[in-house]
């Protein structure tokens, strides 16, 4: 079994060589800067001949459920050790093909979790998913902006449901945190029709529709979660541009991290270079939330089982009423001591753990 997984997953594993370039102009919000040209990471820098299908209309065909499961054990901002190196030499990359032969076997062994954990089955040579700063570091907050985590994943108090993040209250994790790869509901699922492409998301299930016909941004006084978006095929590539965003949404995992400005402009790019493997490159650009932009890339795969599963969050779910009720039993209780004489201070609420113990960061 493993033999066969590390053969197939070997077919991707080529030395690191020129990268293909499209530039991508950026204007409106944010900085002004230019967003850096998309960089192939799939194949170790370089980018195989391939031709691009065709939807019956004419467009690149980007059709299909993709997933970024394939990215589990890739940081977003890059170890030390590798310096300004964003791809592993052959030796890393040989351990980092028996890593995750180990984790598909486990993975489709373990017959005693009932609990869904999606996990990667294919290698890639990335060191980090930021491509750019070149160190693959993500640049420092400014002072002044609001870096505390939000709900059960911070230090609260909880005294109403905006205190909880958006993610806690099944509203949205952003764009950035829509498509980060989490411990399941990582699909992603693109339809096309003539002027536009719809982008929808598993987890938190929401749809994006990227107009390609050329009409304007709305106006500026309109602000949405996930913005304003619009689009252009250049060439076999989607460039997305997104403005008018609020400032409650944030750069990381499950939509965690600093909140962004509403100065915020996300430009994304996605282009096919295989078959099975759909590049996608995000940069994010706020001069009033971080020193510089930055930009990620990622190869996305096909979902395993090819299709998003249902995600009914709220239905049901008691867990903001569950929390608020515990935070205000906690300032009963500091009453009761404090008339005992007992003066002490809050109970933490979390213990840098997140839902179901998993690291927040």
């Amino acid at each position: 079994m493993r033999s066969r997984i590390l053969a197939s997953i070997a077919t991707l594993a080529v030395s690191a060589g020129a990268s293909s370039w499209l530039t991508i102009p950026v204007s409106g919000q944010g900085s002004g800067a230019t967003a850096p040209p998309i960089v192939v990471t799939a194949f170790g820098g370089e980018e195989p001949a391939y031709q691009v299908p065709r939807t019956p209309w004419g467009d690149p065909d980007l059709q299909g459920v993709w997933s970024s499961d394939d990215m589990e054990g890739v940081p977003m901002s890059r170890q030390a050790q590798f310096g300004d190196r964003l791809y592993m030499t052959d030796q890393e990359f040989a351990e980092r093909l028996e890593e995750v032969a180990q984790g598909v076997d486990q993975s489709e062994n373990d017959a005693t979790s009932t609990f869904r954990r999606d996990f990667a089955r294919r290698a890639f040579r990335q060191t980090s998913q930021i491509i750019d700063p070149p160190d693959g570091r993500q640049p420092a907050t400014l002072p002044g902006r609001d870096t505390m985590p939000r709900g059960t994943f911070g230090a609260g108090p909880l005294d109403w449901t905006t205190d909880f993040s958006l993610y806690e209250r099944c509203i949205t994790r952003g764009i950035a945190g829509s498509v980060f790869r989490v411990i399941y509901g990582n699909g992603n699922r693109i339809v096309q029709a003539p002027g536009m492409v719809a982008l929808s998301y598993e987890m938190l299930p929401q749809t994006r529709v990227f107009y390609t016909d050329g009409r304007p941004h709305v106006s500026s006084d309109i602000t949405q979660l996930m913005g304003d978006s619009r689009a252009r095929w250049e060439g076999d590539v989607l460039v997305v541009e997104t403005t008018n965003l609020t400032d409650r949404t944030a750069v990381g995992v499950n939509g965690g991290g600093p909140r962004h400005s509403t100065q915020m402009k996300i430009t994304e790019t996605f282009k096919r270079v295989a078959n099975d493997v759909l590049q996608y490159q995000i940069t994010f650009d706020d001069p009033l939330t971080y020193e510089r932009p930055f930009t990620l890339s990622m190869p996305l795969t096909p979902l395993e089982g090819g299709q998003l599963l249902p995600y009914d969050c709220h239905e049901g779910n008691y867990a903001i009423l569950q929390s608020l009720g515990g935070e205000r039993a906690e300032d009963r209780m500091i009453e009761e001591d404090l008339v005992r004489g007992v003066i002490r201070p809050r109970r933490p609420i979390s213990d840098g753990l997140g839902v179901g113990g998993q690291p927040t960061d």
